[in-house]
């Protein structure tokens, strides 16, 4: 199964569940794995029974990047460690955090110039790298985001040959491959060491991720974080934070070029709602359709593609019973374009998120889960949709983007789901009165 699986990860397991059902177990290596795609016993695994299971082969292996951060960690120490970090996503601290956003936005829009061909993937990546360092870390790393994104590149192809059998001895190995890895991750070190040294300094309270990772104390009163916990989280939420947010935009850009007649009711709402002016927070509960085109787009291009979780025992699914240390994965991919629950599922139909829709839909919640669930859910959340909405907003306000003829656009699933040749697109400058295409066109058929 391996090669098949290897050529394209997500369409692999599309086939498997279409093919086999709800559950359906297979090998790679000597690895048992079950593929689960029902939501009720989706909810069971990350929800209700979320204390059988450890994080899977993959995540455990991810180690070697993000140390014992969130991503990684397991038990009592992630507890602790969410416990410490939580507040830095709380409402207060999000109504900061949009106007940081919407200026690093505002910012990057004024350096595309009309007609020019953009890599929305790369550009993307900048936009959300820079949000990412300035909210959380008060940080300006727009001269490095280039080399930043190189060495996150090199990481995440490390990934690649994780299912691969003796990965781990592979890792040794003075391979060119193995030291272009290490080389990146010692430069993410640095780039992170050296933001927390430079706070240390300056004992600067800004109110930011940073610092209140500086100066956590458990409930205790016991002390919080040294600087290599500290790196831990800080790198899983630097990296973490701005990969995924920068994938699911990219995809969106590229579904609304391929569908007119949504994109006239994109456009047609953010000059409505913000007539000009640069959005705010209070501005969110107004912008419902931007809103709906980024949970469509996270539908079809989840960023995290597959959640893996390793069993601790025996473990009944329905009438099955799957054995310990077999891992189950559960991949939105999947599910998230399953007709049972989305009607024409690979058609992009923002209106499916209207308030009415959804609930004349009455879907299972686990139907949907791009950020995962239960006490292991993305702890960034509420943060990615805010993020997404606003930059959304603001770039529209300027921009519209045309796929360069010819362009391939194919998946690659890697820890996020990437394009794999990037996505090369044109952008076309517009102004809030803007006349948005005839709604009549049709949409393009959506490549896997």
């Amino acid at each position: 199964m391996l090669p098949q699986f290897r050529r394209n990860p997500p369409l692999f397991l599309q086939g498997l569940a279409r093919d086999h059902g709800d559950l359906v177990n297979y090998r790679l290596g000597s690895q048992d794995i079950y593929l689960v795609s029902n939501p009720e016993w989706i909810k069971d695994i990350l929800v209700t029974h979320q204390t059988n299971f450890t994080k899977s082969r993959f995540l455990q292996r991810a180690k070697v990047v993000f140390g014992d951060g969130l991503l990684t960690s397991e038990g009592e120490f992630h507890r602790r460690q969410r416990r410490l970090v939580q507040p830095a996503f709380h409402r207060d601290r999000l109504i900061g955090y949009a106007s940081a956003m919407v200026e690093c936005t505002a910012r990057a829009r004024e350096q595309w110039t009309d007609g020019a061909q953009l890599d929305l993937s790369r550009e993307m990546m900048r936009l959300t790298l820079a949000v990412v360092a300035k909210t959380l870390f008060s940080a300006d790393v727009t001269s490095e985001a280039d080399n930043i994104g190189r060495a996150l590149t090199q990481v995440m192809l490390l990934f690649d040959m994780v299912f691969m059998p003796f990965s781990e001895w592979i890792e040794k190995l003075p391979l060119p491959s193995v030291r272009r890895f290490e080389k990146a991750r010692d430069f993410l070190d640095q780039t992170i060491y050296g933001i927390i040294a430079e706070r240390r300094v300056s004992k600067e309270d800004t109110g930011d991720l940073l610092s209140m990772l500086l100066l956590a104390q458990d409930e205790d009163g016991s002390a919080g974080m040294n600087d290599k916990q500290i790196r831990d989280e800080a790198l899983t939420l630097f990296l973490a934070g701005h990969e995924t947010t920068a994938n699911a935009l990219m995809w969106t850009w590229y579904l609304l070029s391929q569908n007119p007649a949504a994109a006239a009711k994109f456009y047609d709402e953010v000059d409505r709602v913000l007539q000009g002016r640069l959005p705010t927070f209070n501005d969110l509960p107004q912008l419902k359709y931007t809103e709906g085109v980024f949970a469509e787009s996270m539908r079809l291009y989840p960023p995290a593609w597959a959640i893996g979780r390793r069993v601790k025992t025996d473990y009944a699914i329905g009438p099955y019973t799957v054995p310990a240390q077999s891992i189950l994965v559960m991949s939105p991919y999947v599910v998230h374009r399953d007709p049972r629950w989305f009607p024409d599922p690979d058609q992009f139909q923002p209106e499916r998120w209207a308030e009415a829709a959804v609930a004349a839909a009455d879907r299972p919640k686990f139907s949907y889960f791009p950020f995962g669930g239960g006490t292991r859910v993305c702890i960034g959340e509420r943060f990615a949709w805010m993020e997404g909405v606003l930059l959304l907003s603001v770039v529209a306000q300027r921009w519209r983007f045309k796929l360069v003829p010819g362009h391939p656009v194919a998946t690659e699933a890697l820890i996020t789901l990437r394009a794999k040749h990037g996505m090369k697109m044109v952008a076309g400058k517009r102004s809030p009165v803007e006349t948005s295409p005839s709604s009549s066109m049709q949409a393009h058929p959506i490549p896997v």
